[in-house]
């Protein structure tokens, strides 16, 4: 063999050796960064950062008040994100309603919002966004529906009527968008193993345990009817639910539920705007 070939074909195999020596270790060294501080090593990357066109901004900054908190760099963030989630996912219409700027702004930055504490953010679970005008009929099951999260499908449906209302009032802990990406979210944590997934599961794990730990808590959760009685159906529904309320009434659940608070905002990694 010729001797520079030799060489160029061991540097190449222990460059690669090195490589997947090195990446284990990132991965060991992140998962125990990670066990004590409940949080990614790091959060963004950004080598070449997406921007949102000229009207979605405007209906960034005009319709979505959580942007409207954040810093300047996390701003530039959410902006880089919701641009490439929006580029993403197909948008799909059905019954005649036309997708639009307003629709994919404001749809796509929901699911920015509540995944903004993630590295992994765009919710691999899901490829597809289904819009109705308002509730639709579903064959599945023979029923109406606002919306649901469909993994078999990979796609989340909404009702744009509703969908829109639940931002009409911003305190009522009651948003369709936020509780279908909170399924949409729990659903592809349990399917994933990025380091984001790991602390959700985990953080998920410790709820269950605490509340079942903690029946006195327990009840307190239910004669309080802070959270819709909707909450207590399973666990999926039961977090989608508490994050309603997490993400529209931040300060009066800290103040009910101080540690139920404390471990809804780790397993997030929700530590900006204010919560």
């Amino acid at each position: 063999m010729n001797p520079t070939l030799k060489t160029l074909l061991l540097v190449i195999f222990f460059v690669g050796m090195a490589i997947v020596v090195l990446s284990r270790f990132y991965v060991f060294f992140e998962q125990l960064y990670a066990s004590k501080y409940k949080k990614p090593f790091f959060l963004n990357l950004l080598i070449v950062k997406k921007e949102l066109s000229k009207k979605q901004l405007r209906i960034l900054e005009k319709e979505f008040s959580f942007y409207n908190k954040l810093n300047e760099k996390e701003r530039e963030i959410f902006r880089h994100r919701l641009a490439s989630f929006i580029k993403s996912k197909r948008f799909i219409e059905r019954d005649g309603l036309a997708i639009n700027d307003d629709i994919k702004t404001l749809v796509g930055a929901t699911a920015v919002m509540l995944t903004f504490g993630f590295r992994n953010y765009k919710i691999d679970l899901i490829d597809k966004i289904i819009i109705y005008p308002k509730v639709y009929y579903s064959n599945l099951n023979e029923t109406y529906h606002k919306g649901e999260t469909n993994p078999m499908l990979k796609a989340v449906v909404f009702s744009w009527e509703d969908f829109h209302h639940g931002y009409h009032i911003g305190d009522d802990n009651l948003n369709l968008g936020i509780h279908e990406f909170g399924h949409a979210i729990h659903l592809n944590a349990f399917s994933s193993d990025d380091i984001s997934s790991v602390i959700f599961k985990d953080g998920f794990g410790e709820i269950i345990a605490y509340l079942e730990n903690n029946p006195i808590v327990r009840q307190d959760l239910i004669s309080s009817k802070y959270f819709r009685a909707y909450a207590y159906t399973n666990h999926y529904e039961f977090f989608a639910v508490i994050l309603e309320n997490f993400i529209e009434t931040p300060s009066e659940f800290k103040q009910r539920f101080p540690e139920l608070y404390r471990h809804m905002r780790q397993m997030l990694n929700f530590r900006f705007a204010g919560y």
